[in-house]
């Protein structure tokens, strides 16, 4: 079984998707692993903010099955493919890691690259799997934050209930993250 962490976003009608992916993600691979829900402004377009969230998952699909079966997700979900790259999206999922794989898997760049650059990736990243080692920077997590430009980004976590729950842990401040 691989571990695998996956990017989950959505700006439009936001708290449905993230539901809709969440219960179909625990439909297939059992129990997620969850981080914070955490909001952001769109970056690269003018648009509606963003509801992020990381979830570790166990599978033993491969890259290509995986990355497969994520797609079909986001088609049924609304997903537009026929829309500029940077625009709002129902639901977007994206591979962050793969256990340590490195370099191009079935198609699939590894670990992506977004991780180093955005924060509404590497906080919750780094709020679930503090201590693993980022394979291509050979820093954890953790300390991949802790370094991160805060200031970068604005990104702050929100109350987000899934199945009875609150995910969101509430820091005192930004740099608490962890």
């Amino acid at each position: 079984m691989a571990r695998v962490y996956l990017g989950l976003g959505s700006n439009t009608d936001r708290e449905h998707y993230i539901h809709a992916a969440l219960d179909a993600l625990a439909e297939q691979f059992g129990d997620l692993q969850l981080s914070s829900v955490y909001e952001s402004e769109a970056v690269g377009f003018e648009g509606d903010a963003f509801l992020n969230l990381v979830a570790g998952i166990e599978t033993s699909m491969s890259v290509g099955e995986l990355s497969r079966y994520l797609k079909a997700l986001e088609d049924r979900h609304g997903r537009r493919r026929d829309c500029p790259r940077y625009s709002g999206r129902t639901l977007d999922i994206d591979i962050l890691t793969y256990d340590q794989c490195v370099g191009l898997v079935d198609g699939v760049a590894l670990p992506r690259g977004e991780i180093l650059f955005n924060a509404f990736v590497l906080w919750p990243l780094a709020e679930i799997a503090p201590g693993e080692l980022h394979p291509l920077a050979a820093l954890s997590y953790g300390e991949l934050w802790q370094n991160y430009e805060h200031n970068r980004q604005a990104l702050w976590p929100v109350s987000f209930h899934w199945r009875g729950s609150e995910l969101t842990r509430f820091p005192t401040r930004l740099a608490e993250g962890l």
